[in-house]
């Protein structure tokens, strides 16, 4: 609802009319079980796309980082926001926690349960599921010593205080568009709605960014079961990108990090995913794909 309400507060400045539909989705009734388990694509998105196709809503506002590499037919992005800083954290009631120790570390995220394993073996990865306020509840009753959560949603219902630790993003490289929000819409819309919508909302930096990140997501073929990460940056008036995966148990990563001219964003992230898949990140996604299948 933070999300929306921002957008919609943009909405409102550039002269548009906006009421807000709140709506769960699969994703958040199916609590009981982990995102894998769920095994739909777009678990956060397949309902509020039916809501678009049938001009239920206008626009629906997404965290970037849940969107799917590749969009049903019918839909497109055509926004996202500035992007808030993109690291993760480490949310809990004690201080002074230290990873080389023995935790028990609540997250959703396979992409953090690898980063975990890879590169603090002796830290517990548990599967927790929930808005911010029910998993901070299950903190503060002490189900594990600390969350691991992104900085941006924490920061903007003004935990800050609760962090101890901020990882950084150069070893523990985010999720795909973390830190950003997208604004899909069905590829119908009226194009002066469709134009009032990117104008008010769309960061073009961000954009470029996060277009160099979904780009090796896709050629990737990763999804939110998938410990694939992509970061992606302006650097004097170069776009660097750094991308990888994972192995689940955090036992092999392969990373590499390439730049080029903001305008050839998608071509790098293709790029630089064919260079991790021939070296030995294909073998990884194959490994991992069978594992999720097995269990």
């Amino acid at each position: 609802m933070w999300q929306a309400e921002w957008v919609a507060t943009r909405l409102n400045e550039a002269g548009a009319t906006c009421e807000l539909v709140p709506m769960d989705t699969q994703g958040d009734r199916q609590l009981n079980v982990s995102i894998p388990e769920i095994g739909s694509k777009g678990v956060f998105t397949i309902d509020l796309e039916r809501e678009l196709q049938h001009a239920n809503i206008d626009v629906a506002v997404h965290s970037a980082k849940d969107m799917p590499s590749e969009l049903p037919e019918g839909f497109e992005i055509i926004a996202f926001t500035k992007r808030e800083r993109a690291h993760d954290v480490l949310v809990t009631n004690k201080s002074g926690i230290d990873l080389n120790q023995e935790l028990t570390i609540g997250t959703s995220s396979t992409r953090r349960q690898a980063l975990l394993g890879h590169f603090y073996p002796k830290v517990k990865a548990v599967s927790v599921r929930g808005n911010l306020n029910t998993r901070i509840s299950k903190l503060k009753a002490g189900e594990f010593d600390a969350l691991m959560l992104a900085f941006a949603g924490v920061h903007r219902l003004g935990l800050d205080q609760m962090i101890d630790y901020e990882f950084p993003l150069d070893t523990f490289v985010p999720a795909v568009g973390q830190g950003s929000l997208a604004l899909e819409v069905s590829s119908s819309i009226h194009p002066r709605l469709r134009n009032t919508i990117r104008d008010a909302i769309n960061d073009v930096h961000t954009e470029r960014c996060l277009l160099a990140e979904r780009a090796f997501l896709h050629a990737i073929q990763g999804g939110c079961s998938i410990p694939v990460f992509a970061y992606a940056s302006w650097e004097q008036q170069k776009l660097t990108l750094q991308a990888g995966v994972v192995s689940l148990d955090g036992g092999r990563m392969v990373q590499f990090s390439e730049y080029a001219d903001p305008n050839h964003s998608t071509k790098l992230g293709n790029s630089l995913a064919q260079k991790v898949l021939l070296s030995g990140g294909k073998e990884i996604l194959t490994e991992i794909k069978q594992q999720l299948n097995h269990d």
